[in-house]
């Protein structure tokens, strides 16, 4: 038998199975299970956005406070400054004896409407931007808008209450610029208590 008689070989490898892959499962795809942690997330989420809203929120109240205070009470060391100019209108006034007022030539009257006018305009400014004079005559002493300086015998009067003033007291918005320098009333009368007067009326006759 010759090669030409002899069948070919089959040479050729065998064809592998196909191999199955398993299905692909998309990332956004949720998973079993995960509705739950949406919720949860969603929730926190929210949350989060409404504490940030809040927090929002108050920074601009407090920023606004913040300018409004500013715009007030920048001013607060000029307005300081300013008010020993009033003080010596005020003084320049008060050196003029009442007599000397009512009995003074054309020539010194107009200078003394001259310093009140200028006196009056320089308050309506300082009003203009919040400062405000303090005129506490016969008014109860307060320690947070007045300094007592010395106390005055007089009965006439309840104990405690303004009766002289030294030098001339000033707000700035709701803060004392410069409290009000003071004279006290002391030893005047006193309101009786209220638990006396019940006592008395229900007294037997």
């Amino acid at each position: 038998m010759t090669d030409r008689d002899r069948q070919p070989e089959d040479t050729t490898a065998p064809t592998p199975e196909p191999v199955v892959s398993k299905p692909y499962i998309m990332p956004d795809d949720p998973e079993p299970g995960s509705v739950e942690t949406l919720q949860k997330e969603a929730s926190e989420a929210r949350d989060r956005m409404l504490r940030t809203l809040a927090e929002m929120e108050n920074l601009r109240k407090r920023t606004a406070k913040e300018v409004a205070d500013a715009r007030l009470y920048g001013i607060t060391g000029f307005a300081r400054d300013v008010l020993d100019i009033a003080d010596n209108l005020q003084r320049a006034l008060d050196a003029v004896p009442a007599e000397a007022r009512a009995t003074a030539d054309p020539g010194l009257t107009s200078l003394i409407e001259g310093v009140e006018l200028t006196e009056r305009s320089l308050l309506n400014a300082l009003e203009k931007h919040g400062v405000k004079k303090l005129d506490p005559q016969g008014q109860k002493f307060d320690p947070n808008f007045h300094q007592a300086m010395y106390e005055v015998p007089d009965p006439s009067v309840p104990s405690g209450t303004v009766v002289q003033i030294m030098q001339a007291g000033y707000t700035i918005g709701e803060r004392v610029l410069r409290p009000a320098l003071v004279g006290v009333a002391k030893g005047g009368a006193k309101a009786a208590p209220a638990a006396n007067n019940n006592e008395s009326s229900d007294a037997p006759n």
